[in-house]
């Protein structure tokens, strides 16, 4: 396996491989002087519905005597090209890991906020399933991570 994605041209029983480019978007990557010269080589648009991309844990499924290119992407751009490659359950839950992720880094801030607005802690607890502990050390003014280093541990 490799740590890069690769472009390819797909024939008659690769097309079911990779994703369409047309359907990630955008890829930092097409505006390098390498890929467009690739591009050109092949007289491939990026518009082409031939052209597919593939994240570097199915590479090894793109045929021997594909036309390939190997391409860095973006963690950004890798989660596109997983979720277009992803069926339709496992994308819907990829869906709700992304916006826990996104919602997740604005927790102590949402935590503090329903302190200070008079939330009882237990309730918060309850509204939201995290720890008592988390709960206490961002109402008492701590962090989460602090509270629960070694010395909570041994609490």
């Amino acid at each position: 396996m490799t740590d890069d994605a690769y472009l390819f041209l797909a024939d008659g029983t690769a097309a079911r491989l990779g994703a369409p480019l047309a359907a990630v978007g955008d890829l930092a990557c097409l505006e390098t002087p390498a890929v467009r010269a690739w591009l050109d080589a092949h007289g491939v648009s990026v518009a082409s519905g031939d052209l597919r991309v593939s994240p570097p844990e199915e590479t090894r499924h793109i045929p021997e005597d594909a036309e390939k290119l190997p391409v860095p992407l973006s963690e950004e751009e890798l989660l596109r090209l997983r979720h277009v490659l992803a069926p339709g359950a496992v994308a819907r839950v990829e869906d709700e890991l992304l916006a826990y992720r996104d919602c997740a880094g604005e927790r102590d801030a949402l935590l503090s906020r329903a302190v200070l607005a008079g939330v009882p802690q237990h309730r918060i607890v309850e509204l939201t399933g995290e720890d008592p502990q988390t709960v206490a050390s961002v109402a008492g003014g701590t962090s989460p991570e602090a509270a629960s280093g070694p010395a909570a541990s041994r609490r």
